[in-house]
């Protein structure tokens, strides 16, 4: 790791008070959950379904397969008993110091940003903990329903959907209304574990008007040539170093 390089970034982040840190897949990746597009991700692995992985989280085919996206999703998509990692830590430890100086925009749907600690956290693609009936709307936690096969609402009978946006549906508005905000004050943008293809996400970045960007991921992307600072490093060690005190 670049000594200089991490204490030039060090210095940013002592002196800024309003950061950003947008995160993608590879955040999640040391706490067992794979990611998406790296040369060992889902996009790039055999389906056994007959169909590409990307393909079953369409809202298409959710609608249209939905025993077998739920039987993909609970055996991949859901992992109640993960725990967050030395990244997920170094985020919450340093918003437990400075608790207004940092909004984390997430890609990930596994809530382990919350489950580490962290409170100013935005979801972008929601979340594998919360559900809803598409009969009755009603709202269920990932406790409230069964790990397995199609879950049905025991009020009215009809089929519950997880909380997550899919291939083909919109972002919720009013959570990337405050991504934007959020990066259009920022004074310093960290961005780690993600290739950063995927819009609107990856459209962020041209809102921010601050100081720098940094960027942390393992694999080179065509991002870097964005940033004022890359590290090809683990994510985990690399914020532990920046944002520690």
């Amino acid at each position: 790791m670049d000594n200089e390089m991490i204490a030039k970034v060090k210095e940013l982040v002592k002196t800024s008070k309003r950061i950003v840190f947008l995160g993608g897949a590879g955040v999640s990746t040391g706490s067992g959950i794979p990611d998406f597009r790296s040369p060992q991700g889902l996009y790039n692995i055999r389906s056994k379904y007959g169909v590409p992985y990307e393909v079953m989280l369409s809202h298409e085919y959710f609608f249209e397969e939905t025993e077998n996206f739920y039987d993909f999703y609970w055996s991949t998509m859901v992992a109640p008993e993960a725990k967050p990692n030395k990244a997920h830590y170094a985020l919450a430890k340093f918003e437990a110091r400075r608790p207004h100086d940092l909004v984390i925009v997430t890609q990930n749907i596994d809530g382990l940003h919350q489950k580490a600690g962290s409170v100013r956290v935005l979801e972008a693609h929601g979340s594998t903990l919360s559900y809803h009936c598409e009969g009755c709307e009603r709202h269920f936690d990932l406790d409230q329903i069964p790990h397995h096969g199609v879950p049905k609402c025991p009020v009215c009978g009809q089929l519950i959907k997880p909380d997550v946006v899919l291939y083909g549906e919109p972002l919720d508005e009013g959570t990337m209304t405050s991504a934007v905000q959020a990066v259009n004050y920022a004074d310093l943008l960290i961005v780690g574990g993600t290739s950063m293809k995927v819009y609107p996400i990856a459209g962020l970045p041209s809102y921010f008007k601050g100081k720098a960007i940094v960027m942390i991921n393992k694999e080179p992307t065509d991002f870097d040539r964005v940033a004022d600072y890359v590290f090809h490093e683990d994510i985990g060690d690399t914020l532990e170093a920046i944002l520690g005190e």
